[in-house]
């Protein structure tokens, strides 16, 4: 299915990866831009969404013959994504002092944990030892417990891919005056260290605290943290301001005296068992019919595998069915030159010399 998104024209190579790099790959993909993505010889997609709209081709990197491919491509591309260890891309021959002289309008982005230097540059890791430094791991869990791994959205995701995309996007802006490529360090340790500027910034109080397990954001309150229901299910509630909080109170019946006090972080705990205890009462689909929708601040907890089915959900169209499978859907949204889901082909080789022949 050909693309009109707002990227369309955007050539760009891709080398395979886990995590955060094809999740790049996939988001300016979906906006339309052609990806060429080079695997190793047999690979096969392991995540079928995130490697969508792709023209796949396996490359020998180490042979003349792949040398030479992939050259050619990057000597015809926009953007090059790559996400090995500092130093692999330089051994191969196709470090960004190669590459942008041959192309010296070459974005050249390159997505890892710990970034392009510093002490730890050259060791293994995964999005958890990523975010343990930052700060971030330790805010997240209950008080007088071990920090909870936030499956690896806050350091793959949150951190590593938006911002890889953020700083491609800016590196292709700066080109349109200067006319000139150059390289993107996205860490993902730097990106989560950005995504913590608000705590950082805030004033330290019993409020807004980044102590694990307290504070207002850190499900300490009574009022923004999550509740089982009498069958089992859960909801959340985010009533912080208090129109919210006192419609929260009103709809779902609570005690007089949780109307006082709403911000005072010693009656939390008392209060958080009071309300445990009466949304304990009825089922999730219960609340949701006296909740959802108000401005009491309220959502159900929905499993992945249910999320497409959650009214919302459908009515935005957050999930595409395509090809048998449902897919996230792109986002974000444009009137004019709206995003598309499109298949993965075999046809890297063929795209490569299209661009070589200047098509």
């Amino acid at each position: 299915m050909p693309s009109n998104g707002p990227l369309t024209g955007l050539r760009v190579v891709e080398f395979q990866g886990i995590g955060p790099g094809p999740h790049v790959a996939m988001m300016l993909a979906d906006m339309g831009a052609e990806v060429v993505r080079i695997e190793r010889s047999g690979h096969q997609p392991m995540n079928p969404v995130v490697e969508r709209a792709r023209h796949r081709v396996a490359v020998d990197l180490k042979s003349e013959d792949g040398q030479a491919f992939v050259k050619t491509a990057l000597k015809h591309a926009d953007v090059l994504i790559e996400g090995f260890r500092p130093g692999v891309m330089e051994r191969l021959g196709l470090g960004p002092d190669d590459l942008l002289s041959a192309n010296p309008a070459l974005i050249y982005a390159r997505m890892t944990g710990w970034g392009q230097d510093g002490p730890l540059a050259q060791a293994a890791g995964h999005d958890l030892n990523y975010i343990a430094i930052t700060g971030a791991l330790d805010a997240i869990g209950k008080r007088g417990e071990l920090p909870v791994p936030p499956q690896n959205l806050v350091g793959d995701f949150g951190g590593g891919s938006m911002y890889c995309a953020m700083g491609i996007l800016a590196a292709l802006f700066e080109r349109t005056s200067s006319g000139k490529g150059q390289v993107v360090d996205a860490a993902i340790v730097d990106g989560v260290t950005s995504l913590m500027s608000f705590f950082y910034g805030q004033p330290h109080s019993a409020l807004r605290t980044v102590d694990r397990g307290a504070g207002l954001l850190g499900g300490a309150a009574h009022f923004y943290r999550c509740y089982t229901c009498k069958d089992g299910k859960e909801i959340s509630v985010g009533a912080i301001e208090p129109q919210f909080y006192a419609e929260l109170l009103q709809r779902a019946d609570a005690p007089d005296h949780l109307r006082e006090a709403q911000m005072d972080p010693s009656k939390w705990g008392s209060y958080a068992e009071d309300l445990a205890n009466l949304f304990a009462t009825k089922t999730q689909d219960e609340w949701r019919e006296l909740l959802e929708g108000t401005d009491a601040c309220f959502a159900p907890v929905v499993p992945l595998d249910h999320a497409k089915d959650h009214p919302h959900m459908k009515a935005r169209g957050a999930f595409v069915e395509h090809g048998g499978r449902w897919h996230t859907a792109p986002a974000p949204r444009f009137d004019r030159t709206p995003a598309t889901i499109r298949d993965s082909v075999q046809d890297g080789d063929a795209v490569v010399a299209r661009w070589s022949e200047g098509g």
